[in-house]
């Protein structure tokens, strides 16, 4: 009800369990995909990976802040951003809006600390990135590099621009060089990144 009711955003499917909703995303391609964590049938990690990898879809997941693990293994398979669950409407509606433009859902207040506590330890069988961190980083340029630290210290093109004295339009090329360099789907997994290369640790601001 309060994203059918945005002039912008047209609700075009809901389901019950994970399956129900992968297959809706199949069928109806929606631009975002919000999908609880926790779904009967099939979780929403699961179905997050099958929409990342099967669709053009983007996924916002819903959790709590006692599924930091959870939240760890959905942004590996493919989710853009989280919302909580006691998320208010006016954040519900702009997280659509903003991972429907292409970007990602990362809160500093929020999702940059989860991730700082989470990047250390590592669920049996969670999906990692492949190669070796310090094999990840030899393909960036030292710009390259200081712009993934700087995403993972959750600042925005504007932000970056300003502390490396750089345009936008420049901060958007090396945003892009890394995520395609590095294989990252977006913003979300280029923090995650961030954290597990040393660009960036715990309780760093």
């Amino acid at each position: 009800m309060i994203l059918d009711a945005q002039p912008d955003i047209t609700v075009v499917a809901e389901a019950g369990d994970g399956e129900a909703a992968v297959a809706a995303v199949r069928e109806y391609r929606p631009d975002v995909a919000l999908l609880d964590i926790r779904m009967p049938t099939m979780d929403g990690i699961e179905a997050a990976r099958r929409i990342c990898a099967d669709t053009g879809s983007r996924v916002i997941m819903l959790t709590t802040f006692d599924q930091d693990d959870y939240i760890y293994e959905a942004l590996y398979a493919g989710a853009s951003g989280f919302l909580l669950k006691d998320v208010r409407r006016d954040d519900l509606v702009h997280a659509v809006r903003v991972v429907s433009a292409g970007d990602s859902l990362l809160a500093p207040s929020v999702t940059r600390q989860i991730i700082a506590g989470i990047t250390g330890r590592h669920r049996p069988g969670a999906t990692r990135l492949p190669d070796t961190p310090d094999a990840r980083l030899g393909v960036l340029t030292t710009r390259e590099r200081e712009t993934l630290r700087l995403l993972g210290r959750g600042l925005s093109n504007a932000a970056i621009a300003q502390t490396l004295v750089v345009s936008e339009h420049t901060v958007k090329t090396h945003v892009s060089n890394v995520l395609t360099k590095l294989g990252l789907r977006d913003r979300a997994q280029a923090v995650i990144c961030a954290y597990e290369t040393g660009l960036i640790t715990a309780g760093e601001s």
